[in-house]
């Protein structure tokens, strides 16, 4: 095949099948030397198949991938990593117990003479890489103890010390904060300056038009469209996405309420310091600050998950003894940070997901009222939007936005529900899922149920909260009334 000289990698109507499911139809990429090249699409578009077999983790079932004008023929990943493409996934494949040298040179080990691992080369080879991303860290440390984002930076240097070519980021800004962000960004720039080039899977539209040249969108197992970045807004991103325009400026409903629903006094755990606040009926109130700030950490202790040491709590204008059973029986529901890790049971279905916490609720006698159970999750389905081929699919097999949606349907469920505790509420879901659930959060208030939101995308504190509280170093530095929420004073207050 003949390739155009500026054209280092093309992905060529590239088809998978699984049983039941055509994950990729004709699927055409082209990478150039040198770019940031964005891949976009809502969840279950078909991003990470195709990236699963760029990386060689999946035989296509059609269609050709070439390097340099070479046609590949990867049937395992060492396949494409021999060939200079390594893959950074969302849930990093970093080997928490090792030490960061042996983590970059996994499988790969240098040895002396007598067999044994030859230490010092090991470690002044993984220096050299460290120093490459900007970790001045020693080499002999454990991975466990580094940051999500150094742990990012880590698996940079690995596929460096692997001469890689390309570099697929598959979500690589979800769990940093905006300082973080940066230091990634100004990594990117630099491996975009030695030529390698960088395939950026990413639902935060904004990132795209700071770091990518160019972008392909894709949508039910397709390719729709390859664009210049500058050629393009994210308008029409959005409406190629999803294959229609909707509305991304969701609008807050305007609900006011003069009672409170929980009050906090002087409140300190380990990680917080005296954390006093209230929240009224029916108001979403936001909680932002930098990593490490505190935002997960009052969410989980509000809820029982953690220890409190000192500090009163009132919810529904009585004092609240703090466990997770007495909270979740007094209408107090938690939706963690991570879902996969802490929120889901990945290997059942979407109806036992669902009515987890609920049973007491849809039983007689210690025994599930089956029908009644069936009617209810079909209702929550249809009125959220769920997207499942069967109450009985397996909830690992649904997209991230289902996955959540699934969750908070668990909680309205709850039949006395009047707090709703929601940690990165639309961390790694696409726009579409996005908007979709705004709107859940935005009726459970008019019903009458406040709502918390952590999160550490300011678009959407601004967007959803009602006031929003700023944390820095488990301390509360400001809480902000709805007409002093912007990105400006937020960022003032977290790193003051």
């Amino acid at each position: 095949m003949i390739m155009n000289r500026d054209i280092f990698f093309k992905a060529d109507s590239i088809n998978k099948i699984f049983p039941g499911v055509h994950a990729l139809r004709d699927v055409d990429l082209e990478l150039r030397k040198g770019e940031v090249h964005a891949l976009l699409g809502e969840n279950g578009a078909g991003k990470s198949t195709l990236i699963k077999v760029i990386g060689g983790m999946y035989i296509p079932d059609g269609g050709s991938l070439y390097l340099n004008g070479e046609k590949m023929h990867f049937t395992k990943p060492r396949d494409a990593i021999d060939h200079g493409i390594s893959v950074i996934y969302q849930e990093l494949q970093v080997s928490l117990n090792l030490s960061l040298a042996e983590n970059i040179f996994f499988g790969r080990l240098p040895h002396n003479k007598f067999g044994f691992v030859d230490r010092a080369e090991l470690n002044s080879g993984a220096r050299m890489w460290l120093r490459k991303v900007g970790l001045s860290i020693n080499p002999n440390t454990k991975a466990k103890y580094l940051s999500t984002a150094q742990q990012q930076l880590l698996e940079i240097a690995k596929a460096l010390s692997m001469k890689a070519q390309i570099i697929i980021m598959d979500e690589p800004t979800s769990a940093l904060s905006p300082n973080e962000i940066e230091v990634l960004f100004s990594i990117i720039s630099e491996l975009k300056s030695q030529g390698i080039a960088i395939l950026y899977v990413s639902h935060k539209l904004e990132e795209l038009f700071s770091i990518c040249d160019r972008v392909t969108v894709m949508r039910d197992a397709e390719k729709i469209k390859t664009l210049d970045i500058a050629s393009t807004d994210q308008n029409e991103l959005v409406s190629l996405m999803v294959g229609r325009k909707i509305e991304s400026g969701f609008v807050r409903s305007d609900v006011s309420s003069p009672e409170d629903i929980l009050e906090i006094r002087n409140l300190n755990t380990h990680k917080l310091h005296d954390i006093s606040l209230s929240i009224k009926r029916g108001e979403i109130l936001g909680f932002c600050g930098l990593m490490g700030a505190g935002k997960s950490e009052l969410a989980r202790a509000v809820f029982g998950v953690d220890s409190i040491m000192s500090g009163e709590v009132f919810f529904d204008g009585q004092p609240l003894h703090i466990t997770t059973e007495n909270c979740s029986r007094k209408g107090i529901g938690y939706i963690p940070e991570d879902r996969k890790l802490s929120g889901l049971f990945l290997n059942l279905s979407v109806k036992e997901n669902m009515t987890i916490s609920t049973l007491r609720q849809i039983s007689k006698n210690a025994i599930i009222d089956q029908k009644k159970e069936k009617t209810s999750i079909h209702e929550q389905i249809k009125a959220l939007s769920i997207k499942t081929p069967s109450i009985n699919q397996k909830i690992c097999n649904l997209s991230g936005g289902n996955q959540q949606k699934c969750i908070i349907s668990r909680w309205i469920f709850h039949s006395k529900l009047k707090l709703l505790i929601i940690d990165e509420p639309t961390r790694g879901i696409d726009v579409g899922a996005k908007q979709e659930i705004y709107g859940i959060l935005d009726r459970l208030s008019k019903d009458g149920v406040a709502v918390m939101i952590m999160s550490s995308e300011m678009p959407e504190l601004m967007k959803m909260s009602d006031r929003v509280a700023v944390l820095k170093d488990g301390c509360i530095t400001a809480i902000l009334n709805k007409e002093e929420i912007n990105s400006e004073t937020m960022m003032k207050f977290a790193v003051a």
